[in-house]
């Protein structure tokens, strides 16, 4: 089984398929499948959220993504915080836009922070990685993703509540389609910046 097949087997529609087969251990696979692509950054979050939105409800859904994609970024940023310094991971530190990264993160802190966690096609794994492996405190860290998170899990659930909508009225379809659109470019202008910032830096 190769990655692209993994892939291709994340459609929406199979995975409102798999919530319902497990939809006997309650809110659980909401929970997992968002922190899951915390772990592995191929997942498609966008997809998992609207399915949750979908088969919980809007605020059940919302509620679980959050949960599920607040927890498996903790984790991440916890498991580069412990382990970073350990020979297994210490040559990422080496890296260079690593490195710059982690300068950035720990210089610009919340704000930065925040806004990339409200955009939905931001590489957050990358982030958590690199978060955990700065400077920065736990709590500032963590509140950047609690308040960004927040944000972009609820834009994409209420997309998501009501997906039929989208089918049978076209206004509403556009609508969406241009604040993703929107997101989109907003967070890529925002991740341009920061290699630039970095860039400069390191050349500096």
């Amino acid at each position: 089984m190769d990655l692209e097949f993994i892939k291709e087997w994340f459609t929406l529609e199979n995975i409102m398929d798999l919530i319902n087969e497990y939809r006997s251990f309650g809110p659980l696979p909401g929970i997992l499948l968002p922190m899951l692509e915390a772990f592995m950054p191929f997942l498609p979050l966008f997809l998992f959220v609207m399915a949750n939105a979908s088969a919980f409800g809007l605020w059940l859904g919302f509620l679980f993504s959050w949960i599920g994609a607040c927890t498996g970024a903790l984790l991440v940023f916890l498991l580069f915080r412990k382990y970073g310094q350990r020979r297994i991971l210490r040559f990422l530190q080496k890296h260079s836009k690593v490195r710059s990264g982690m300068n950035w993160v720990e210089r610009h802190g919340f704000g930065p922070l925040f806004l990339l966690m409200c955009f939905p096609f931001t590489p957050s794994a990358l982030v958590n990685m690199v978060a955990g492996l700065s400077k920065i405190s736990i709590q500032q860290y963590m509140l950047a993703v609690l308040a960004g998170k927040l944000v972009m899990i609820f834009t994409i659930s209420f997309v998501g509540y009501d997906i039929r909508s989208l089918l049978t009225q076209p206004a509403r379809t556009a609508i969406v389609i241009v604040v993703i659109f929107i997101l989109w470019y907003a967070g890529k202008r925002i991740e341009q910046r920061m290699n630039m910032s970095a860039e400069n830096e390191h050349n500096g």
